[in-house]
């Protein structure tokens, strides 16, 4: 499979290049890039290529070089990792302002894939390193993300391992509305299938529905349609997310 840097057979515009759009970039307070000092904003920029990548396409498959990082500007992108038979485990959803690729060892530890269509900043992986070493705050902004991906690792363990399907489908779309609360969005959009919500919950699909259903009828939620949803009541949302 081809990873990022393949953009014609991955079907994606690719544009070299994102000197001077950085100030104007709606999602630049939530990105890597918020650490960064004008100049030093510019020498990341020069070394960006902008992607737009349709939904269902792979940016990049698990094992496969690590040639390239990526700030999600667009859209959201699904983390999976595969089973020795050949399943498939969910283990995160990606919104405009996260970071991903960036591997410990020489390749990718995960699969990332489109959800939607997906708009991302593309760096080489070489490069990126390189204004790290020149650039302490964007390592020290990096480090934090790193803490952040961990506590929201544990939370996931807690998830899975002690809360029932209606707390971890409440704790899930209590974590979305909140993410998307951070540009803005009071209506939270929900592209991925039920199929993708059971995988990354370790629910069926008929559960997840049903689990749904019971937080709308409880008026903790209000759907707008199959892919919508409002917040109506946060707190007892928060309190129907916790783990008794």
């Amino acid at each position: 499979m081809p990873d990022g840097s393949g953009a014609a057979r991955l079907g994606v515009l690719s544009r070299p290049g994102c000197v001077g759009l950085c100030e104007q970039c709606r999602i630049r307070g939530l990105a890597v890039c918020r650490a960064l000092e004008p100049q030093a904003l510019d020498e990341l920029a020069a070394l960006a290529t902008r992607l737009e990548l349709p939904a269902k396409k792979l940016l990049f498959d698990e094992g496969e070089p690590a040639r390239s990082l990526f700030t999600l500007v667009e859209g959201v992108v699904k983390l999976y990792k595969a089973l020795p038979d050949g399943r498939r485990q969910i283990t995160g959803f990606l919104l405009p302002g996260d970071f991903l690729g960036l591997a410990h060892f020489t390749s990718y530890a995960y699969s990332a894939e489109a959800v939607t269509e997906v708009g991302l900043c593309r760096f080489p992986r070489e490069g990126f390193l390189r204004l790290l070493e020149r650039h302490p705050a964007l390592e020290r902004e990096l480090l934090s993300r790193a803490s952040s991906e961990l506590a929201a690792a544990q939370e996931q363990m807690l998830l899975l391992g002690r809360k029932s399907a209606k707390e971890r489908v409440a704790s899930f779309l209590l974590s979305f509305a909140r993410r998307q609360a951070m540009v803005g969005r009071e209506l939270v959009a929900l592209p991925m299938s039920r199929n993708d919500i059971a995988d990354y919950l370790g629910l069926t699909i008929e559960t997840v529905s049903r689990s749904i259903r019971a937080v709308e009828e409880e008026g903790l939620i209000r759907l707008v349609d199959r892919h919508h949803y409002r917040v109506v009541d946060p707190d007892r949302l928060r309190r129907a997310a916790a783990a008794g």
